[in-house]
């Protein structure tokens, strides 16, 4: 069904925005699961190096990135009486479940060698396949739900609040149902097998409740844009490759960060259950703030909200440097995170989707899928260079899984993955915007290609 151009810069209702961010809460299902508990399912539960399993996330970060762009292509190509995107998500939806299920089933039983191949085979079909199926679709969706900037804006706020909700309810909840189920390598199994119905249920709520608006002119089908002229587009679009490293420089500082918790908590502060109470203080802030954050972002714009966000972060991370074991502090230093993390969540991704009209309008072609599927790309980078940096550091500190008392340089190197690394990232990823206009040319750009739009 096609639908005339004016949907496409129209409001989007509450319904629409709630059942669109639905899909992120269960992406971060399983990646929030990955950043927060695989690697020490595989280190503490499986029983395998963290250095060996930081190579096979590398190493699985190049078939990423043919996946991704195989996946943007295809999705750029797709035509079906479901639209470009949201038909991935009923096609992938339940083997996306199961492959979230396989990460955490890994025979305990077998040798490291099986094992290693095991956790290669299942991470690879899980993130690099099926993860991509259906996420890199689920993200193109907001560029194809409306060209409204500030829709977007409000589309990606409603998308984080739930991939918030998504991860609040990861980290507090995985290890008391682990634990109910017996608290043993099954149980972690048996968890996911009830995650992975959860997965099914949120990412239909996506697909039944959103509407395809932007791109569904028949006379606009025709056009059928070259992989040769999709990158070359892609290579002249200067604030893609900004927003793109934005991403990158945010996702390995939370993923060093979440997956690092687990073990500063275990470790440094000898309660695992700590990873809720913290979960709770960053996220509950999180999503409280990202509540009024359309505000700041309408009047500021994303790239200084995105700042002003990571400062926040910054500022909150000292506080968590300085509190040593003091728990009440670490609390608040988590919910200064989050209120910095409202800021960075609510625009990251809108950012992205910005630059397929500034590609258009610089190169005359739209490619949405593989500018996300790029995007992606840096996304997942990102949490791959997060594992295998976190297991270099725990490395270097001699960490050892099965040691019941870690040495005084395994503590440092968990200290530096949860507190000072993260730092130094978010410093360099203020740096990279600083650079980035698109915000104040963004209108004029929109302009001017309706403009060429009439004129044909």
């Amino acid at each position: 069904m096609s639908q005339n151009v004016t949907d496409s810069n129209g409001k989007i209702s509450v319904k629409e925005r709630i059942a669109y961010g639905f899909g992120d809460f269960s992406s971060n299902i399983m990646y929030s699961a990955m950043s927060a508990f695989l690697m020490f399912y595989y280190t503490d539960i499986v029983g395998v190096g963290a250095a060996a399993v930081g190579v096979i996330m590398l190493c699985s970060r190049l078939f990423d990135g043919v996946s991704d762009l195989i996946m943007g292509i295809i999705i750029d190509r797709t035509n079906s009486k479901y639209g470009k995107a949201r038909v991935w998500i009923l096609r992938l939806v339940i083997p996306y479940a199961i492959g979230t299920v396989l990460l955490f089933a890994v025979p305990t039983g077998w040798t490291q060698t099986a094992k290693l191949i095991y956790i290669f085979f299942s991470y690879n079909l899980a993130f690099t396949v099926l993860f991509t199926g259906i996420n890199l679709p689920y993200a193109t969706l907001t560029a194809l739900m409306t060209q409204n900037q500030y829709e977007r804006s409000v589309l990606s706020i409603f998308r984080m609040i739930l991939a918030t909700t998504g991860t609040l309810f990861i980290k507090t909840c995985t290890l008391p149902v682990v634990k109910f189920f017996g608290n043993d390598a099954h149980a972690w199994t048996y968890t996911f097998i009830v995650f992975g119905i959860l997965e099914i249920i949120t990412f239909m709520i996506t697909f039944f409740g959103t509407k395809e608006r932007v791109g569904n002119d028949p006379e606009a089908k025709k056009e059928n844009v070259s992989v040769k002229d999709g990158f070359k587009a892609l290579l002249k679009n200067k604030y893609w490759f900004m927003a793109t490293l934005n991403l990158i420089l945010i996702f390995v500082a939370q993923g060093v960060n979440g997956s690092a918790e687990v073990y500063y908590t275990k470790n440094v502060l000898g309660n695992s259950n700590l990873i809720g109470t913290f979960s709770v203080a960053l996220q509950v802030t999180q999503i409280i703030c990202m509540f009024f954050i359309a505000i700041f972002v309408k009047k500021y714009g994303k790239r200084n909200v995105l700042m002003a966000g990571a400062a926040i972060m910054i500022i909150g991370y000292g506080i968590m440097a300085v509190a040593g074991t003091s728990v009440p502090v670490l609390i608040i230093g988590c919910a200064a995170r989050g209120i910095g993390n409202s800021g960075i969540s609510a625009c990251m991704f809108a950012m992205v989707t910005d630059t397929i009209e500034y590609g258009e309008w610089k190169t005359g072609v739209r490619t949405e899928g593989l500018i996300n599927s790029a995007a992606s790309f840096g996304q997942k980078l990102g949490n791959g260079l997060s594992t295998v940096l976190l297991g270099v550091i725990l490395n270097i500190g001699g960490y050892v899984g099965s040691a019941k008392v870690q040495t005084s340089g395994a503590l440092t190197a968990i200290k530096a993955g949860y507190i000072y690394v993260p730092i130094i990232l978010t410093l360099i990823q203020i740096g990279v915007l600083y650079f980035y206009h698109l915000d104040k040319e963004y209108e004029g750009i929109l302009s001017d290609l309706n403009e060429r739009k009439a004129a044909k």
